[in-house]
């Protein structure tokens, strides 16, 4: 009952649960349960809904993601050889050219300039390239009653505002637009299905680019022999006033019937038809994308970030599932970005085994070797969780193993006899229940807890006799694993780290190996769980490292992670291998250590999606990279955003979706 109520007027609400433990650390127990009942009330009676956002937490974005199963599906194209076929009925086919055959490695055409600006090592270059371009327009609009420039108009005024030379510009500007466009996979099998169909093809574009670039590119990027090519800036017409559409219709000839495929409403379309085209809508990818996908990235890192996605699951080429989308928007550049993390840790600290704990290591140990595939021999997956730690541990750490097998268990219906079956102490039951006056039946409550556990403690060399096995078997285990090994990295998703601190003390104390093992964790302890500082002593000298968050670093991101809300789980979720956990460390018939895992009772293949989405996106990444000619840095900031917006108030519903793959709360 006492748990009903607490969750009724505390858990319920964050903003209130927060508000409310914020006072009771200022003020003390009666005036917090005042305040607690006066919140209550403005939410319950006064529909003060601001109340459902923490007081603490600073302003995050507040996008609706698509519920209705994966994104990708939210625009059915036929097959690329289906719209080729209706396309076939037309004697000319025109393709618009950026955004429609060609797909840029970045979410806005301007962004181009970012990477433009940093190979000029000019300030603020983006601004300034598009400032310039619109006042060349302007100008020759002015001057000769058109707005298409060429790129050499455009430089002749940015090497007089900027000083930057005319050649040195237009070159770099060539340079990147040539890594960044690349074919889109949909529409080019379609005009190759046209091409083996004998139609004429040709492409239009509004460009500075001329004719003779523009093929270049689509050559680049795959295509081959288009019947024409017309760009505004060198026809003196454009698709935007409607007059290039004459152009192609007085040189291909007017009587013929024509197609056009395009991204712009107005260009492409409302203008393609007006000039007796008939015209074909090909959707923009990335306005498709933009109402789903996180802004609050870094500049170039979350646009090269978002124009891979976008392009990703709305090209058209294929279809995907929710949880492969979960992993590919969600979990893919916080797997690559760690990955890094890790890579770099581990060259700094001369670290020469990494340990893959499992099974949050399972996918990001693939990940790993994908993208430092020399580095493969120095890599493990190594078979570890909270409920063999502590038992291997409770030598030292007895104030985790009762915490966590009694504690953190009260109020969840447990009997005392699956209390102690799941400390694997069966035996030590009457004797408890003796000692205790209490029936193996009963449930454990915070009352009954203190007597069990001061039972277990007047007990404790009985209770460390039991794990005696499994410390043997841990450490034949270990001894194979780290054989020749000083110092190793345990990576773990999180989120105190104890994981690794508890290794550590095994493997150095409890089974004499000489060698040292440290942290690398995705995040640690936030600021809302309800011990924030534990790890911070690790933290301090090195033992644990985070990427994503601490008390020192992305402090909003450790203020927003909420393990109340359920975040710990919906990040392990995108990790975590298809396969249970470890119950613990045995011997099997011949001798050999054994590792036994529970039983899954998550759908495998469903999480072997979100692990193919996650590993497409890598690669996909490290090509845009080689593509790009250089490294993207991935933040810990960065890498959090997509699953800020997961996270958010507003998208329940999409974290509903998922909640049948998501792990149990307590001891895994």
């Amino acid at each position: 009952m006492k748990e009903r109520v607490y969750w009724a007027l505390v858990r319920r609400v964050p903003g209130i649960r927060d508000r409310y433990q914020q006072k009771r650390k200022e003020a003390g127990r009666i005036p917090a349960l005042l305040y607690l009942l006066w919140l209550n009330i403005q939410y319950y009676l006064l529909f003060r809904r601001s109340l459902e956002q923490p007081a603490r937490h600073p302003f995050y974005e507040d996008k609706k993601l698509y519920v209705s199963g994966g994104e990708s599906a939210r625009w059915e194209r036929k097959s690329p050889e289906e719209f080729a076929q209706e396309l076939s009925r037309y004697d000319v086919i025109s393709f618009d050219v950026f955004d429609t055959l060609l797909l840029r490695r970045v979410s806005h055409p301007a962004d181009v300039f970012y990477l433009v600006g940093e190979t000029l090592r000019y300030p603020d270059f983006r601004q300034i390239r598009i400032r310039v371009e619109e006042r060349a327009r302007a100008r020759k609009q002015k001057e000769q009653g058109v707005s298409e420039v060429t790129l050499e108009e455009i430089w002749i005024l940015m090497e007089r505002e900027t000083g930057i030379p005319r050649e040195a510009g237009m070159r770099a500007e060539w340079e990147w637009e040539t890594r960044c466009c690349f074919a889109n996979p949909y529409l080019l099998q379609v005009v190759r299905e046209l091409r083996r169909r004998g139609k004429t093809v040709i492409a239009a574009s509004d460009m500075y680019l001329g004719e003779e670039k523009i093929r270049e590119l689509l050559t680049r990027c795959g295509y081959r022999d288009f019947s024409g090519c017309f760009v505004s800036c060198d026809r003196g017409a454009s698709k935007w006033d409607g007059s290039l559409y004459e152009t192609i219709r007085a040189e291909m000839g007017e009587h013929a019937s024509y197609a056009h495929v395009g991204d712009h409403g107005h260009s492409d379309q409302k203008q393609a038809l007006r000039h007796g085209f008939e015209a074909f809508a090909y959707p923009n990818v990335n306005e498709m994308g933009r109402p789903y996908r996180a802004e609050d990235l870094s500049a170039i890192t979350g646009s090269v970030y978002r124009g891979l996605v976008n392009a990703h699951l709305y090209n058209g080429i294929q279809r995907y599932s929710r949880e492969y989308e979960y992993g590919y928007v969600y979990g893919g550049l916080f797997v690559a970005g760690y990955c890094r993390f890790i890579h770099g840790y581990i060259q700094r600290h001369g670290i020469e085994k990494v340990l893959f704990f499992s099974r949050d290591g399972y996918v990001l140990q693939k990940a790993y070797q994908e993208m430092y595939p020399n580095e493969a021999q120095r890599t493990a997956y190594a078979y570890w969780s909270r409920l063999a730690a502590v038992k291997l541990s409770a030598g030292y750490y007895r104030q985790e193993y009762l915490r966590r097998f009694l504690f953190h268990k009260v109020g969840g219906r447990h009997t005392i006899r699956q209390i102690l079956q799941g400390m694997e102490l069966d035996d030590m039951l009457p004797g408890l229940c003796r000692e205790v006056k209490i029936d193996p039946q009963a449930q454990l409550t915070n009352k009954n807890a203190e007597s069990i556990k001061e039972y277990l403690i007047d007990s404790w060399k009985t209770v460390l006799e039991h794990y005696e096995e499994q410390r043997a078997a841990g450490k034949a285990y270990y001894q194979a694993l780290l054989k020749g090994c000083r110092r190793a990295a345990a990576v773990d998703v999180g989120w105190a780290g104890s994981g690794a601190v508890m290794l550590d003390e095994v493997v150095r104390r409890v089974w004499g190996i000489p060698c040292r093992i440290t942290g690398v964790l995705a995040g640690t302890v936030s600021g809302a769980s309800p011990e924030p500082d534990a790890a911070e002593p690790f933290l301090l000298h090195g033992q644990l490292a985070s990427y994503l968050y601490s008390q020192r670093e992305n402090r909003d991101l450790w203020k927003f992670h909420d393990p109340e809300r359920g975040d710990n789980l919906y990040w392990e979720l995108l990790l975590g291998a298809p396969e249970g956990s470890l119950v613990g460390f045995y011997w099997d018939p011949e001798g050999k250590p054994v590792c036994r895992l529970k039983d899954n009772g998550r759908d495998p293949g469903r999480i072997r999606e979100i692990h193919r989405g996650i590993l497409d996106f890598v690669r996909q990444f490290l090509e845009t990279e080689r593509r790009l000619g250089c490294e993207i840095p991935i933040s810990g900031r960065d890498a959090y955003a997509p699953m800020l917006l997961a996270e958010g108030r507003g998208n329940r519903e999409f974290r509903k979706g998922l909640e049948e793959l998501v792990d149990d709360i307590h001891i895994a």
